[in-house]
Parts: C-alpha cells; structure tokens; sequence
C-alpha cells in the first residue's frame, strides 16, 4: 500500500512538471523573451566578427556608446520607476511588469552590443575589462535570475526565494555602475 502511494505520489510530480513544461512551452511571452536573448547573442558574435560594426558618430560619441548609455538609463531609472508604480497601481500590475520583462531585455540587447565591441577592438586599444566585465556578468546574472523567476523555470525554488535572489543581484548592479562610473571618469 505505501509503495503504491508512493509510486502514485511520483507518477503525480512528473506529470505535474510535464504539465509545467508544455504551459512554458506553449507561453508567447515566453518565446518572445527568448528570442530577445538569442538576438543579443547573434547580433553579439556579429558584431565581435566585425560584421556589423557601429562606428559612427552621433555627437561626440559613437553608436556603441549610444547604445550603453540608453540602455544602462532605462535600467537605472526606469525598474526603480516600474517598481514604485506596481505598488502604487496594483491593477496594472501585469503591464508594469512585461514592460520591466522586456524593457530590460532589450537594455541588456544594447548593453551586450557595447560590450561585444569593446571585447573585440584590437589588442593595441584593448580596453580595461574590471568593472565592466563584472558589470556585465551581473547583468547576465539578472537577466538569467529574472527569466527563471517570470517563467519559473525552476518550480522547485519558491517565488520569494528567486525574487530575493533578484533584488539581490540588482543592488550589486547599482553598486557596480556607480564604481564603473567613478572609474569611467577618472575618480577611482
């Protein structure tokens, strides 16, 4: 009898997460976010191949820079801006967040192009990796923490665990850019 409970207790766990799966699977929002994070790693190997480069000049500064700046701005001012307006706004709450979801998506698009040049200049212009690598690698780590936590790729982790573990890796990005910022300038 516990054997047959048991086995009916597991036999329920994997369909549960079979279940899981085909909804993730069958979820539009899901694939247009993945896509996203396909498009900023193709148009990232393009552009470290030199076949695309973005070289001109708007103003004093070039496209690249353009791009870092509009997209490290949308994550600085605008999640903060998203979060007070969930609270504030409760019903809108699921607008608020796909336009956190794919905002940020599309700022670590630009982010990752900017990052793709600077890896691939030559070796005479080579630029300084330390903070930016480490505040790449924390963007990374949000994106991937934030597609987990809105898919809950992993069900077995609660919510609250995975949202900590966001919020968490977003002070240390606001922490890092301000370092990155002061090095950028000379400061440190």
């Amino acid at each position: 009898m516990y054997f047959e409970k048991l086995f009916i207790h597991k036999l329920f766990i994997i369909n549960q997460d079979s279940v899981h799966k085909l909804i993730i699977l069958k979820n539009k929002e899901f694939w247009l976010a993945f896509s996203v994070i396909i498009a900023a790693i193709c148009l990232m190997i393009m552009v470290n191949l030199h076949w695309i480069r973005f070289v001109n000049l708007i103003g004093p500064f070039r496209v690249m820079h353009w791009f870092v700046w509009i997209g490290t701005l949308y994550i600085a001012f605008v999640v903060p801006t998203i979060a007070i307006l969930k609270k504030r706004f409760p019903n809108r709450y699921m607008t608020l967040f796909r336009v956190h979801v794919f905002g940020n998506l599309f700022a670590f698009l630009l982010v990752s192009l900017h990052f793709a040049s600077q890896i691939s200049r030559p070796s005479t212009s080579y630029p300084q990796l330390g903070t930016g690598l480490a505040l790449y690698i924390i963007m990374i780590l949000l994106v991937a923490t934030g597609f987990a936590h809105r898919f809950e790729l992993i069900p077995q982790i609660k919510s609250q665990t995975r949202k900590f573990i966001h919020v968490g890796l977003t002070f240390s990005f606001y922490i890092i850019i301000g370092i990155h910022i002061l090095h950028g300038l000379n400061f440190i």
